[in-house]
C-alpha cells in the first residue's frame, strides 16, 4: 500500500507521513517538509485519488478549490496545510480528506490492516523495523535458554556502551539517538521470544509498534484491551539494560504490585532485578527497589521520594534542618532520573496534575485551633448563599462577600479566638464553607476503620492513604465528622506534577485515551501522541443513551434492562461515580429482587476476587471508578456467546476520559461486549449548570408522562462535560506557568525551587 502523507492539526487530525516540526505549516509540496526539504521514502502522494465532499475518489490529485493551485492564505492567515488533510474515517482505517488551515500537532494514527501491515507512515521505517524484529525472533526462538541468558548479558554491555537520548519515535522528526536501530530490534526480538516463553504471550506487530514509539520518547494510544502492560516489557528491558534505572508508572498499588508480579518472569530470564515500591514501604525497601534495573510505583510515591530525598539531602537541607531520621551512610532513596514509562499516562499527567505534590511538616494544633473550627463551622451554616458568600462549583470554592465579611466582625468572636486575625477567621469560615457544601462523605472522602478521614481519588475510586487536605480544610472536616482532630500541615516541600516528570532525561507512557489530551502532553511534556491500532477489530456495540427525569425512573429502567440481559445469559457492570453511590444503587436493585457484587474503597481487599467473578454469567458487579483503568474482566465461555459483558455508566463523569476507560472493560482483545449510559436529571454533572436553569430544566421534564426523556437531552450533559474539561485544563495551564514562574525567581535569588520558595 502507497505511504500517504498530511499533517494534523490541533483540533484532532491524524499525521499520516512525515512528522514536521509543531508550531511550523506545511506546503503544497508532495513529499517535503516544512522547510521544504525532501522526505526520505515513497509519498507518491499523486497517485492516491481526491476525495470530494461526499468522499468518493475523484480521480488523480488537482489543486483545491480553495488554494487555487497556490498556498492559501497567503495573503492574511498564514499558510495552508495542503488541498486535502487526511483523517481516519472508522475503524479499519479508511481514509479522508478535508481542506483546513491548521498548526502541526504531534499526533500520529499508524494503519494497520493485515497481520504484517502497511503502517502508513511516508518513509515506511516503521513497517520494515516491526518485520526486521519478527524475523529475528524466529531465529531467536531456536535457541535454548542458556543461550538467550548469555546474550541478554551481551546486550546489556553493548548498551553500556551506547547511550540513549531523548528523541522522538524512530521514524523522523528531530531524532536524537544514539543507540543503534540494530541493537533496538536485537533486543525486541530477545524479549518477544521471551514472553511466549516465559509467559505463553508473543508480542503482536502492533505491540512492537507501541515498543518503538515509547523506547523513543513517545506516547502510544493503544485502546483498551490491547495489552499495554506486556508492551511496556519492550521499552522498560531496553532501558533497564542501559543500568541506569528505568521507572515504570502506574495509577495505583494495586497495579504496581500485579503488574511487576506478572512481567517478573520476563525480566528475570533477561538479568534485570525488579523492585516494587507501596505506599507501605520502608525507606530502606524504598531505596533497594530504586537500585533495582527496573522499578514499579505509583505517581505519587515517585513524587513524594523526589521531595523527600531533597529535604534530607538537597543541596540547600542543611539550611532546613532535619526534617527525618536517617542514616548517613546510607543516601538518598533515588537514583538521578533517567527513564519514566507511564501507565494510564493521561490520568497521572493530565488528571493528577491539577494538584500539586506536597510533603507536609506537622504544626502543633492547640484550644485555640479547635475554638476557631468550632465557631467558624456554626457561622457558616448561618451564612446565606448568594449574600454572605459566592461560590465555584467547579473549583470547589467559597468566598465572603461584603455582606458576610460585615457579620464576621471582631466583636462577635468569641473570647478564645480574638487573638487571630480578620483574614484567619475569614479563612477558616470559608473553609467551613467549602466542607459543608462541596465535599461530601462516601464522595470525596471516608471515615476508615482508624476513625480518619481518608480522600478518595476522584479518577481511580481508591484510598489515598496518608494524604491530606491543606489550608486547614482537612481539619474543617474532621470536625465535620466528629473524628479525632489532626495537627494541621503546613508546606515542607513541593512541586508540580509536570516539574517533576519533565526531569526524566526520557519520558513516555501508554493510554488508552490519550488523544482528547494531545494538546496539553506536547505543550507541557513534549509528549508526541502516536495511535496504534487495534490487533483484532473492535466488537464493542456503543447503545443508544437513555435519560431519565429522575433517579426514581432512572432505577426502574435500569432493573428493567438488567432482567432482559440476565435473562440472555450475559454478565452486567454498573458504573457509580462514588461510594454513597454505589450503596444506593445496590440497595435500589436488591430491592428489585437482583442480587448485586459491590465494588468499592470499603471493600478493596475483595477487589481481586471481585474482579475475577465478574465475567461469569448472571453476574451484576457495581463499581466505582476502581473498575476503570487497568482492570481486566475474563468471561465465561457461555457469556462470550451471548454476547459478552455490558457496561452500564449511570453517571457522566467530568472527564470524558474517565467514562472511556468504563466503557473499555467489555469488548477487549477481540471479545463482543456493548455499553451504554443511563443517565438522569438529577445526576452531580448537573449541578455545575446555574441553579435556575437547572429548575427550568427539572419542571420541563416533570411536564412530560413518562419518566424517559427523547435522547436529544444526552447533549446537555455533554456540553457541561466539555465544559468541565476547558475548566480543568485552564486551571492545569494556570498552575503550570505559575511554577514556571516561581523556577525562574528561584533560579536567579539561588533558591531551591522545592524548599525555599513556597508560596
Amino acid at each position: 500500500m502507497a505511504a500517504r502523507t498530511g499533517c494534523a492539526g490541533a483540533s484532532g487530525g491524524a499525521a499520516l507521513g512525515g512528522v514536521r516540526e509543531m508550531g511550523r505549516a506545511a506546503g503544497h509540496v508532495p513529499g517535503a517538509d516544512a522547510a521544504g526539504n525532501d522526505l526520505v521514502g515513497d509519498t507518491r502522494r499523486d497517485r492516491l485519488p481526491h476525495r470530494d465532499a461526499a468522499g468518493t475518489g475523484a480521480g488523480p490529485r488537482s489543486p483545491c478549490a480553495d488554494c487555487s493551485g497556490r498556498p492559501s492564505g497567503a495573503s492574511d492567515r498564514g499558510r495552508c496545510t495542503g488541498p486535502d488533510r487526511l483523517r481516519p474515517d472508522g475503524a479499519g482505517g479508511r481514509l479522508v480528506r478535508r481542506h483546513r488551515r491548521v498548526r502541526t500537532a504531534l499526533v500520529v494514527v499508524v494503519s494497520m490492516p493485515s497481520v504484517l501491515p502497511s503502517f502508513s507512515i511516508a518513509h515506511q521505517l516503521a513497517k520494515r523495523q516491526v518485520g526486521r524484529i519478527l524475523r529475528r525472533s524466529r531465529e531467536l526462538s531456536t535457541w535454548p535458554n542458556e543461550r538467550l541468558e548469555v546474550h541478554a548479558q551481551t546486550s546489556r554491555q553493548r548498551l553500556a556502551r551506547e547511550r540513549m537520548q531523548p528523541g522522538w519515535f524512530p521514524w523522523g522528526f528531530r531524532q536524537r539517538r544514539e543507540i543503534s536501530q540494530a541493537t533496538v530490534n536485537e533486543l525486541f526480538a530477545l524479549v518477544r521470544v521471551v514472553g511466549e516463553r516465559e509467559l505463553g504471550l508473543a508480542h503482536h506487530p502492533v505491540q512492537l509498534l507501541g515498543g518503538l514509539v515509547m523506547a523513543r520518547g513517545g506516547l502510544a494510544e493503544m485502546q483498551t484491551g490491547e495489552g499495554k502492560t506486556l508492551t511496556a516489557t519492550l521499552a522498560a528491558s531496553l532501558h533497564g539494560l542501559c543500568g541506569r534505572g528505568c521507572h515504570v508508572i502506574t495509577v495505583n498499588d494495586y497495579l504496581t504490585q500485579r503488574d511487576a508480579e506478572r512481567m517478573g518472569p520476563i525480566y528475570r530470564r533477561l538479568g534485570l532485578s525488579v523492585g516494587v515500591i507501596v505506599a507501605e514501604s520502608s525507606p530502606d525497601e524504598r531505596r533497594q527497589a530504586y537500585r533495582c534495573d527496573i522499578t514499579y510505583v505509583t505517581g505519587r510515591e515517585v513524587g513524594f521520594d523526589f521531595l523527600r530525598d531533597r529535604l534530607m539531602w538537597g543541596a540547600n537541607a542543611q539550611r532546613h534542618g532535619r526534617v527525618f531520621e536517617k542514616n548517613d551512610n546510607a543516601g538518598p532513596v533515588q537514583r538521578p532520573l533517567h527513564f519514566a514509562l507511564v501507565d494510564e499516562a493521561d490520568s497521572v499527567l493530565i488528571d493528577d496534575a491539577g494538584t500539586p505534590l506536597i510533603i507536609a511538616l506537622p504544626e502543633e494544633a492547640d484550644e485555640k485551633q479547635r475554638e476557631l473550627l468550632a465557631w467558624s463551622r456554626e457561622t457558616a451554616l448561618s451564612l446565606q448563599p448568594g449574600v454572605d458568600f459566592l461560590w465555584k462549583q467547579e473549583q470547589r470554592d467559597a468566598h465572603l462577600t461584603e455582606t458576610g465579611c460585615r457579620r464576621i466582625l471582631p466583636r462577635a468572636w468569641p473570647a478564645a479566638i480574638r487573638g487571630s486575625t480578620q483574614e484567619e477567621v475569614y479563612h477558616a469560615v470559608e473553609q467551613g464553607l467549602r466542607a459543608e457544601r462541596f465535599f461530601l462523605r462516601d464522595r470525596d472522602y471516608l471515615i476508615n476503620e482508624q476513625g480518619e478521614v481518608a480522600i478518595i481519588d476522584e479518577g481511580t475510586g481508591r484510598l489515598l492513604e496518608g494524604r491530606r487536605w491543606q489550608g486547614g480544610l482537612h481539619q474543617a472536616i474532621e470536625w465535620k465528622e466528629g473524628v479525632e482532630l489532626s495537627a494541621e500541615m503546613g508546606e515542607g516541600a513541593r512541586i508540580t506534577v509536570q516539574g517533576y516528570f519533565r526531569r526524566y532525561q526520557v519520558l513516555a507512557g501508554m493510554t488508552g485515551t490519550a488523544t482528547p489530551a494531545r494538546r496539553e502532553l506536547s505543550r507541557f511534556y513534549r509528549l508526541p501522541v502516536v495511535v496504534i491500532p487495534t490487533h483484532q477489530p473492535s466488537r464493542r456495540e456503543v447503545w443508544t443513551p437513555r435519560v431519565f427525569a429522575d433517579g426514581a425512573a432512572r432505577l426502574q429502567g435500569l432493573v428493567v434492562e438488567i432482567r432482559r440481559l440476565l435473562s440472555r445469559g450475559r454478565s452486567v457492570l454498573i458504573g457509580t461515580p462514588s461510594v454513597e453511590a454505589s450503596q444506593r444503587l445496590a440497595e435500589g436493585l436488591r430491592s428489585g429482587g437482583i442480587e448485586v457484587t459491590l465494588l468499592n474503597a470499603t471493600r478493596h481487599a475483595d477487589e481481586a476476587r471481585i474482579v475475577a467473578e465478574a465475567g461469569q454469567p448472571g453476574r451484576v458487579t457495581i463499581a466505582t471508578n476502581m473498575a476503570g483503568r487497568g482492570t481486566d474482566i475474563h468471561l465465561a465461555e457461555s457469556v462470550r456467546t451471548a454476547g459478552g459483558l455490558h457496561v452500564i455508566a449511570t453517571e457522566m463523569h467530568s472527564s470524558e476520559r474517565i467514562d472511556r476507560q468504563l466503557f473499555g472493560r467489555a469488548a477487549r482483545q477481540g471479545d463482543p461486549g456493548s455499553c451504554q449510559f443511563l443517565l438522569s436529571l438529577e445526576d452531580e454533572i448537573l449541578h455545575h449548570l446555574p441553579p435556575a436553569k437547572r429548575a427550568r430544566l427539572l419542571r420541563t421534564a416533570g411536564r412530560m408522562a413518562t419518566g424517559e426523556l427523547p435522547a436529544g437531552w444526552f447533549r446537555l450533559f455533554k456540553r457541561i462535560q466539555r465544559s468541565l474539561e476547558a475548566k480543568a485544563a485552564k486551571s492545569r495551564a494556570q498552575l503550570a506557568r505559575g511554577e514556571e514562574q516561581r523556577r525562574k525567581t528561584a533560579k536567579m535569588l539561588g533558591l531551591d525551587v522545592c524548599l525555599e520558595f513556597i508560596d
